[in-house]
């Protein structure tokens, strides 16, 4: 077994190696850029190295760099994570040549499986279902139109060396196929140092349900049941669960058999998974294998009782599996939602600042999982990937499963930045997700405009009213402390108050009770028991004795309530105060319609027009890069062009004007 081992990635991956690896008694070494000098993975390592400037192209995608500190250190082994080098042949081989064990698959596993024009082929030699399509490279966007055309829309393009939503594209007319071929050879020339692109055909109503495979040294595959992966957005994973709901024990062993051939066929060592879109027939087609480790890693861990990192390292170490096909079963459900620095209210744009308040849900063994890499006061950087964290919950029963997970999200604080929690949440509870009669297009079906506060109704509102009547209390107790009232003058806390939120109006009365307070809305009471303070965002407390979870926090002269995906705005006033303000005057926001805003902060990568020029709706205007990833703005109507407010090169903050029409 190694004795000191060399972790090339960062974030929560990084720190999930490195539990396991400290579990296991091995030293671990941390490699970080400029940008993650101050980084928890950096922390949480026996010893750390710098190795180049915040651009991951400049520092984590430097294999001389990395190699350099396994000499440096002494580490006999290198981990990739996932992202960056972990699914680049060149890097694996070259560790063999310096000797240096990598642990994942051989080179010549990477190089078969890494390659999607390569692996599909493979997996038809393998007898692998595969999906109709255009497997060589593509030369151009003409043709790229005309190979289009003859497989049928809708296409899927992507790059062959694509991953992670970036370089895909799906394509319902020639003029998609034409943007979307230009897009995907750029994103993938930029992310992946490889602008190969081909063209399948898009399996409508699709599920994407991938087996994740185990292979050693001594010819031993198994296949560690499937994960459910189709709550996407934008091609990127939301919401992750094992087993999936819809595949049954037929359907699962002849994909799992499937996935285990193709892996035997590149003799593949490792953790693996084996990507599938699937019908709603249960017909599966291969996607692609990711010879990495996977983010949704810990729902396969929390089913089956395997440490995935630790079968990796052991297998790259020479082990043989101490595990059989047999032994495999499926334990209760797991499900995982990816916490993400974007702001599901401005189209699921990308956040990036420092995290004011951090506080994740407490781990529970057996039910609450957090990966994470970050902390509070950190900072999300611009540089690399939105993930601030996974939420992983475990129960008996998907339901219990998906309650866990909501209750979790609810104690979940972020601060400092836009995360996507409320919409989490939302999609949690929407009964189509609940039903798990769902497809990958659940998310453009369910939101199609993007998602908004108002798509979430709270099922019980009374129990925020019931909250915001409590805390409110409380604010008023601690103002009646203040000192040098006059002696008959002291303020009293009045006990009748209008609670009001979503342009409703819920009269209340509150007063103390031992260990909280009863706040009677209607002719019912609700008894609000809490061990609260003030400077505490989360709200932990009994109703009527049911624990509930909220988060509270005051703004101005309201409170904003988080709770089960809804962001509630809630004033409470007096009555006379709830009928002045009805006839207060509504502020109109500015207009902005002449100008092109940046929605987000980021790099101005192109500006598309010049001062004068008359545009047509639809046409590009601009292009930002924000979290490695390219956004294209278009126009939204006929205009002329007024002026240039910014230039290619240009470091963009969130509403910065770009371009002003006349």
């Amino acid at each position: 077994m190694f004795k000191k081992i060399l972790i090339a990635n960062r974030g929560e991956i990084a720190c999930r190696v490195i539990k396991t690896a400290r579990k296991m008694g091995i030293k671990t070494v941390a490699v970080y850029s400029e940008a993650d000098k101050d980084a928890m993975h950096v922390d949480m390592a026996d010893e750390a190295v710098c190795i180049g400037p915040a651009a991951s192209k400049e520092s984590y995608l430097v294999m001389d760099k990395i190699i350099a500190a396994c000499k440096q250190t002494g580490a006999e082994a290198v981990h990739p994570g996932y992202g960056f080098l972990s699914e680049n042949q060149e890097f694996s081989r070259t560790l063999e040549e310096q000797g240096i064990v990598f642990i994942g698959p051989k080179h010549y596993s990477v190089a078969a499986m890494g390659d999607k024009i390569a692996s599909k082929k493979l997996a038809m030699e393998a007898k692998v279902n595969t999906i109709p399509g255009y497997n060589d490279a593509i030369g151009s966007p003409e043709q790229a139109v005309e190979i289009a055309k003859g497989i049928g829309y809708p296409v899927m393009i992507k790059a062959s060396a694509g991953g992670g939503g970036k370089g895909l594209r799906v394509a319902f007319n020639d003029k998609e196929a034409f943007e979307g071929f230009s897009s995907c050879r750029n994103e993938a020339r930029n992310s992946f140092g490889d602008d190969r692109v081909f063209i399948e055909k898009f399996v409508e109503e699709p599920r994407h349900i991938e087996i994740q495979v185990l292979g050693d040294a001594h010819g031993t595959v198994l296949y560690l049941n499937e994960r459910e992966c189709s709550i996407q957005r934008r091609h990127q994973k939301v919401i992750e669960e094992a087993p999936s709901p819809f595949i049954d024990p037929e359907t699962r062993k002849k994909m799992g058999e499937q996935a285990v051939a193709l892996a035997k066929a590149v003799k593949y060592q490792s953790a693996g998974t084996v990507e599938f879109v699937v019908g709603k027939d249960k017909s599966f087609y291969f996607l692609e294998m990711n010879t990495r480790l996977q983010v949704e890693h810990p729902v396969t861990e929390l089913i089956t009782g395997l440490d995935l990192v630790e079968q990796m390292i052991r297998v790259a170490a020479g082990e043989p599996l101490s595990i059989k096909q047999s032994d495999i079963g499926i334990h209760g459900w797991a499900m995982e939602a990816r916490i993400c620095a974007e702001d599901p209210y401005r189209n699921f744009l990308p956040s990036v600042g420092r995290l004011v308040r951090y506080l994740p849900p407490p781990e529970v063994p057996g039910e609450v999982r957090v990966d994470t890499g970050v902390f509070e006061g950190g900072e999300v950087s611009m540089y690399y990937d939105s993930m601030i964290a996974k939420l992983i919950c475990h129960g008996t029963t998907r339901d219990q499963a998906i309650g866990r997970l909501r209750e979790a999200l609810n104690a979940f604080c972020i601060r400092g930045l836009s995360h996507n929690i409320s919409f989490v949440s939302a999609v949690l509870a929407h009964p189509r997700f609940v039903s798990g009669k769902f497809t990958t297009a659940f998310i453009a079906e369910e939101y199609p405009t993007g998602f908004h506060n108002e798509d979430v109704v709270h099922d019980d509102p009374a129990l925020l009213v019931a909250v915001a009547g409590a805390v409110n209390y409380l604010y008023h107790v601690r103002a009646s402390r203040i000192v040098g009232q006059l002696p008959g003058h002291e303020y009293k806390i009045p006990g009748q108050w209008v609670v009001l939120f979503a342009e409703e109006e819920y009269p209340i009365a509150v007063r103390a009770i031992a260990g909280g307070h009863r706040v009677s809305y209607g002719d019912v009471d609700y008894d609000v028991l809490a061990d609260w303070r003030f400077y505490d965002p989360v709200f932990r407390c009994t109703i009527n004795g049911q624990p509930v979870t909220m988060q509270v926090e005051r703004v101005g002269t309201r409170f904003r309530i988080h709770h089960w995906g809804v962001r509630a705005e809630v004033e409470v006033v007096s009555a006379r105060g709830a009928e002045l303000l009805k006839r207060m005057p509504k502020k109109a926001p500015p207009d902005l319609s002449k100008f092109l805003l940046s929605p987000m902060p980021g790099l101005l990568r192109e500006v598309a027009v010049r001062q004068g020029q008359e545009v047509k709706a639809g046409e590009k205007l601009a292009v930002i890069e924000a979290m490695k990833m390219e956004n294209v703005l278009k126009a939204e109507q006929d205009c002329v062009v007024e002026e240039i407010l910014a230039k290619q090169g240009d470091s963009l903050a969130v509403d910065q004007p770009i371009v002003r029409f006349a």
